[in-house]
């Protein structure tokens, strides 16, 4: 069986954490494009998935096999039914379960397949923006953004309070640097139009803008 991933080196390296021994035909790709030169592959990944036109349609060319898409904000009813899509965030990839969600029973079969191959599981969660984990892991990030915006405290002190206190790998500033602070905003805002609590810190806002 032969998958063809899209990665760069940061998420293969996380994806590849803990994996057993190879025993699949594992092809990394470092544009999309590319996934064309294996139409014999069994599965597709793009952990580098944006949802845009041009790059729906190409990977919708690569159906019925299973292709499986990083897509944490945009869900299977607004990229293709028949996709299975997971949380790649970065940081996400390293541990034992991978969050997805799946319409198409055949398309789940091949993921956990997939997956597995790394020495991963997946845990099926509802098509839903924002998946569980990033969900949570954004609304902290987006208080502590609230909290350095009222002088609560500085940045260092609560990466260290919440590290020391929750037991968190990263505090909340350096889990939004690692996430990429764009992807942070983009989810809350997403989420904020269904539940206001989840608007983003002004400051936060204009960290993002910062970065354009």
């Amino acid at each position: 069986m032969q998958m063809v991933v899209l990665s760069n080196e940061d998420l293969k390296k996380e994806l590849l954490e803990g994996a057993p021994e190879n025993r699949v035909d594992i092809v990394w790709i470092e544009d999309v494009h590319q996934f064309a030169d294996y139409p014999d592959a069994a599965i597709y990944m793009d952990l580098l998935f944006e949802n845009e036109p041009n790059r729906l349609a190409l990977l919708k060319g690569l159906l019925p096999k299973a292709v499986i898409i990083n897509s944490v904000t945009d869900t299977l009813k607004e990229t293709h039914p028949s996709f299975v899509r997971i949380n790649g965030w970065p940081t996400f990839l390293d541990t034992e379960i991978v969050e997805g969600s799946y319409l198409d029973e055949q398309t789940k079969e091949a993921a956990e397949r997939a997956f597995s191959l790394f020495g991963k599981k997946v845990e099926w969660v509802p098509d839903e923006p924002g998946f569980i984990t990033p969900r949570v892991v954004s609304a902290i990030i987006n208080e502590a953004w609230h909290a350095l915006g009222e002088d609560v405290s500085t940045a260092d002190e609560i990466d260290t309070a919440m590290k020391l206190g929750t037991a968190y790998p990263y505090g909340p500033f350096e889990w939004s640097e690692k996430i990429g602070i764009q992807n942070i905003v983009t989810l809350l805002a997403k989420l904020s139009h269904v539940d206001p609590r989840y608007k983003p810190a002004e400051l936060l806002e204009q960290e993002t803008n910062k970065a354009i």
